[in-house]
């Protein structure tokens, strides 16, 4: 009966490494910061229709509201409360977006927040996205409710009550992230607090989350909120699905605490990938392209069934949670999109896309002074709606990167090539690549600052192609460039390094 009780308790966590993408769809987007009318909006015109199978989005719960700085993106991560009201919409909006999602096959993953509370000098009154009342310090937070004994406080052992050392497992995982009031996971109490609110969402129809600060809580810890989940709705999802977990561990290396103690629960966000392209793409530290033939594993990334993978995300955009100057984002458009087409084409990992906001940078000392700056927002707070331009674009300050057409038509690459093999890799020993995925696609890449100039075997059927990445495959014709793939299957190709785009993607449903 103890092995039955083992390979269960296996079944059950691996599981939760399954993101429950439904239609032969590979892609998470996450729309950062949006709000939920305009996510089911986007659900229905546009992610379903193009291939993305699920949307992660914005921490759904009752938040701080902060004025200095002024209503910034970070108070999101700062609950007040597990009610379902936030600069986002209302709950009952928020469950229309999930069903209005779930009926075109896009799952939404929730960023859950659950390792603390808001900061420690949060103050009290009804500063709160749904105007509940605190007391951040006398740690009071009545509609949940919790109080003193369900925070950590007398188990830091700092002088400051914050995490002082990161070598240090104890004060990581015990102590205050930035003065956030840490919650006590380790009480039956507050695990059932946190798996209700997680329950709630699980039962109007999330496929999954995002699970905030892991590093910050004890794997068994987690792993008992966990188990207390419910199956996910059998309206939209197998019966006895297990919700999706990714879990945020920043592991560059050099710290206490490493991904593989998350393994076991769900996967983890890879951050070394999203750095180490960033490098390699930029050509620093006289990294190469052509060093990218064995990616992944190869260059010491945890396995590929529990990654989570990504160029950018919310966090390292701005330079916060291990971003460095390397990560690229869409201020660097035209790299960034080579970075894009590459992650997607690569099978590496679950893919996740940013779609991200700008902000007003200011730069001093090499830091931009603005890098709190919250989302295109009227002048009484409220967040702005998501204006679509006449060329499917976004307005007003959101950028709206899974849009471009070369994030757009790679998200649906790696749904044509999904589940074939990573194949006829070719490289000029610099900046210059190509591979295919077995003989469904193939990706070509010209990062040196000369011309490309290459027959190269694509391991495609005979037949013309278009490129996908300068155009679309439209009433049989392309819109962009042709490729003619022969008999042999080898194709020319001729990529110049001031291209607005020096790379080639082509895919059999791209075939005219």
């Amino acid at each position: 009966m103890k092995l039955l009780g083992l390979v269960a308790l296996f079944a059950l966590s691996f599981a939760q490494h399954d993101p429950h993408m439904k239609h032969g769809r590979t892609s998470i987007v996450h729309l950062f910061e949006w709000r939920w009318a305009d996510i089911a909006v986007e659900c229905e015109r546009y992610l379903a229709p193009n291939g993305f199978g699920g949307v992660q989005i914005s921490p759904p719960c009752e938040n701080i509201v902060l004025t200095n700085p002024w209503q910034p993106w970070w108070q999101r991560y700062q609950p007040i409360s597990y009610n379902l009201c936030s600069r986002s919409g209302t709950e009952e909006e928020l469950s229309d977006m999930i069903t209005r999602c779930n009926d075109v096959g896009v799952n939404v993953y929730v960023d859950a927040v659950i390792n603390h509370m808001c900061g420690a000098s949060g103050g009290k009154g009804h500063h709160s996205s749904c105007g509940s009342y605190f007391n951040a310090e006398n740690k009071d937070f009545p509609s949940v409710p919790y109080s003193y004994w369900d925070f950590n406080e007398g188990k830091c052992k700092t002088s400051s009550g914050d995490i002082e050392s990161y070598q240090d497992i104890f004060q990581i995982r015990d102590c205050r992230l930035v003065s956030l009031l840490d919650l006590a996971l380790e009480k039956d109490y507050v695990r059932g607090k946190v798996a209700q609110y997680m329950n709630k969402l699980i039962d109007i129809g999330v496929a999954g989350f995002r699970m905030d600060a892991c590093k910050h809580m004890w794997p068994a810890d987690l792993s008992a909120v966990y188990d207390k989940l419910h199956n996910l709705s059998s309206k939209w999802f197998p019966s006895d699905s297990r919700p999706f977990i990714y879990q945020e561990v920043i592991d560059l290396g050099g710290e206490a605490i490493q991904v593989k103690e998350y393994y076991d629960m769900g996967r983890v966000t890879e951050f070394k990938y999203s750095a180490k392209l960033g490098t390699v793409v930029r050509r620093w530290e006289k990294e190469k392209m052509s060093y990218l033939k064995n990616w992944g594993e190869g260059w010491a990334f945890m396995p590929s069934d529990k990654a989570l993978v990504f160029v950018d995300n919310h966090d390292n955009q701005r330079g916060h949670g291990a971003g460095g100057a390397s990560v690229l984002t869409f201020w660097d458009a035209r790299l960034y999109k080579m970075a894009m087409g590459f992650m997607l084409a690569h099978p590496y990992g679950v893919t996740r896309v940013m779609s991200s906001y700008r902000w007003d940078r200011l730069f001093q000392n090499g830091k931009d002074l603005n890098d709190w700056m919250g989302p295109p927002s009227h002048s009484n707070g409220s967040t702005k709606s998501v204006p679509i331009n006449p060329d499917t674009t976004c307005g007003d300050g959101w950028v709206c990167e899974h849009r471009w057409r070369q994030i757009r038509n790679m998200v649906k690459f790696r749904n044509v090539v999904n589940g074939q093999p990573y194949s006829n890799w070719w490289d000029n020993g610099n900046n210059q690549i190509a591979f295919g995925r077995g003989d469904r696609g193939f990706i070509v890449i010209n990062n040196d600052d000369w011309d490309l100039n290459e027959t190269l075997n694509t391991g495609l059927p005979a037949g013309i192609y278009c490129d996908v990445i300068s155009g679309d495959k439209l009433n049989g014709q392309c819109s962009g460039k042709q490729l003619k793939v022969g008999g042999d299957r080898r194709a020319q190709f001729h990529i110049s390094n001031t291209d607005e785009d020096p790379f080639i993607a082509v895919h059999i449903d791209s075939k005219l």
